[in-house]
C-alpha cells in the first residue's frame, strides 16, 4: 500500500463494510466512509448503523465520514473528485430479500442506480483503482433449487455430490425476487465496465456474509437474527422446507481480507462466488441444534409456506477464490462464528466494542 493511500467504503454502518473500515485503517490507510442509514428507513430503529459509524469514528482518527446518499449522483461524483480513492469496496445496498418487493422503486434504485453512480465517478477520477462489489447469491435466483438433491435427516445437500456451487450457473431465466433481480443489473453493470473500460472491477457474489456487528432483523442477516433469537427468548419462526435449508456462513473479516487480497492483484470484471464453504454450512435445523448445545435452547414456531425465490441449498464453491488468491485463508470456523454472535447480545451494550 503506498504511503497516505486512500479508501472509499460505501455501506460503511453497515456489516462488511465497517469491517473493512475497521481493517483498513488497522493496516494504515486514510478511509472515507459513505452511510446515510438507509439501514433504519428499511428496518426501523434495530435495524440503525448509527452506533457503529459513531464508533468508527471515534476509534480511528484515520476514519471520515460523509452521510450520503448513493443515489445522490453529484454528490457522489463530488467525493470521487475530490478523494480520487486508491481502493473502492462497494457493500451500501437495500440489503433484504423480502423487503424489496414492498419497496421496487427504492430497491432498484439503491441497488442498481447507486452502483452505477459509483461505478461512472470510478471510471472518470479513479479509473485504475481497484473497486470490491458485494453482489449476492440472490442473483442466481432460484436456478440452485433445480440441482438434484437428496433429504437428510436434518437438511438437504446435493444429490450429485458436488462440493458446492461456482460461478459457471446461469444467473438467466429463474425467480429471483427483486431484491435479487436489481442485485443482478448491479452486478452486470460492474461486469461490463471492468470489461468494456478495463477497470479491475471485482464481483463478489456473498452467500452468507455474518459477524457480531451485523444489525439482524428479521428480514435479513438469519444466523445472527438466530442466534439473537435463542440468547433474548423470542420466538424464531422457520419459513418451509422443514428446517433443512442449508447457506453457508462466512465471517465479515474474512471478507474484508479477501478484499484486501483483490486490491494487491485485481482483475478486470471477474466474478467470485463468495461464502463460507461447505465446512461452514448449517441448515436451520443444525443452527438450532447448535445453539442448545451452547445452553441456548430455542422458541421457534413453522411456517409452510417457504420464502418466495429461496434457495433450498445453496453452498458456495470457493475454488476459484482460492485459484486466485492463494493467500487468502478463512480464519472463522463456525462455532467461532455463532459463538462471536452469541457474546455480542450477552454482554452488556456498554462494554461491546467497535
Amino acid at each position: 500500500m503506498p504511503r497516505g493511500s486512500t479508501a472509499l467504503v460505501t455501506g460503511s454502518g453497515g456489516l462488511i463494510g465497517s469491517e473493512c473500515a475497521r481493517l483498513l485503517c488497522e493496516e494504515g490507510w486514510d478511509v472515507v466512509g459513505i452511510d446515510n442509514d438507509m439501514r433504519r428507513v428499511f428496518f426501523g430503529d434495530k435495524g440503525s448503523t448509527a452506533l457503529i459509524v459513531k464508533g468508527l469514528q471515534e476509534k480511528y482518527a484515520s476514519y471520515s465520514h460523509a452521510a450520503i446518499d448513493i443515489r445522490d449522483r453529484k454528490a457522489i461524483r463530488e467525493v470521487f473528485e475530490q478523494e480520487r480513492p486508491d481502493f473502492i469496496i462497494h457493500t451500501a445496498a437495500q440489503p433484504s430479500h423480502d423487503k424489496a418487493a414492498s419497496i421496487p422503486y427504492e430497491d432498484f434504485d439503491v441497488n442498481a442506480a447507486g452502483t452505477v453512480n459509483l461505478l461512472v465517478a470510478a471510471r472518470d477520477f479513479c479509473p485504475e483503482s481497484p473497486f470490491c462489489f458485494t453482489s449476492t447469491n440472490k442473483v442466481y435466483g432460484d436456478r440452485p433449487n433445480d440441482l438434484p438433491l437428496r433429504e437428510l435427516e436434518k437438511r438437504y445437500d446435493y444429490a450429485d455430490g458436488r462440493d458446492g456451487i461456482d460461478e459457471s450457473m446461469s444467473i438467466d431465466s429463474c425467480l429471483h425476487s427483486l431484491f435479487g433481480a436489481s442485485k443482478a443489473a448491479a452486478d452486470l453493470m460492474c461486469q461490463e465496465f471492468g470489461r468494456y473500460f478495463k477497470m479491475p472491477v471485482g464481483i463478489f457474489r456473498g452467500g452468507c456474509l455474518t459477524g457480531p456487528q451485523h444489525s439482524a432483523v428479521e428480514l435479513h442477516g438469519y444466523l445472527a437474527y438466530i442466534v439473537l433469537c435463542a440468547v433474548t427468548g423470542r420466538e424464531y419462526t422457520i419459513y418451509g422446507y422443514k428446517g433443512k435449508q442449508v447457506r453457508d456462513q462466512i465471517h465479515s473479516r474474512d471478507v474484508a481480507r479477501l478484499f484486501l487480497e483483490f486490491y494487491a492483484a485485481p482483475r478486470c470484471g471477474e466474478v467470485y462466488n463468495l461464502g463460507g464453504g461447505r465446512a461452514n454450512s448449517l441448515s436451520i435445523l443444525e443452527t438450532i441444534e447448535l445453539l442448545q448445545e451452547m445452553g441456548y435452547k430455542m422458541r421457534y414456531s413453522y411456517d409452510p409456506a417457504n420464502r418466495t425465490g429461496d434457495h433450498i441449498c445453496y453452498i458456495s464453491d470457493l475454488t476459484k477464490i482460492r485459484s486466485h488468491f492463494p493467500k487468502w485463508r478463512q480464519e472463522y470456523r463456525i462455532e467461532r462464528i455463532v459463538e462471536e454472535i452469541v457474546q455480542r447480545h450477552v454482554v452488556p451494550a456498554n462494554t461491546k466494542s467497535v
